[in-house]
């Protein structure tokens, strides 16, 4: 089964956006449960410094792990191809499949160069807790279009 890790450059502090991950991630987690997923975690690292921001975000990929890496200049995915992208994952038997947010400078090299395959949500410049709700609420889209539930036509 493939876990499903949010990997997150700084803290999210309470406010809407979290209540908007929690609320999401509470509600895919059943879903993705029941279509051979692990689970879905989220995982933040201390700000600061590009370099040291990047020793952080690499030690806690784990072995084996795929990488989608969010930047405002990689390629778009509508929500259903999103969708199969992670049911493909884990019919290939990827253990752990990683989504990158970085920090308010970008990514290091040593992440670029680790984190090659890239994710956008549009051509646009997004706050960092935007994009970790943006993730958290496709997420969600995605484990109702491969469970069949209505949500996604909502």
């Amino acid at each position: 089964a493939m876990r499903l890790t949010f990997l997150v450059v700084g803290k999210m502090k309470s406010g809407p956006e979290r209540d908007l991950v929690d609320e999401y991630l509470k509600r895919a987690r059943p879903v993705a449960r029941g279509l051979g997923f692990r689970g879905i975690e989220e995982i933040e690292v201390a700000s600061g410094g590009l370099d040291a921001e990047a020793g952080r975000i690499l030690e806690k990929i784990p072995a084996g792990a795929r990488i989608l890496r969010l930047d405002e200049f990689g390629p778009t995915m509508g929500s259903a191809d999103f969708a199969d992208k992670l049911a493909s994952l884990r019919d290939q038997g990827i253990p752990d499949l990683v989504f990158l947010i970085g920090g308010a400078e970008g990514y290091g090299d040593a992440v670029r160069q680790a984190a090659s395959d890239t994710l956008a949500f549009g051509p646009q410049t997004w706050p960092h807790r935007f994009v970790r709700a943006m993730l958290a609420e496709q997420v969600y889209r995605a484990m109702s279009i491969l469970a069949g539930t209505p949500y996604h036509k909502a």
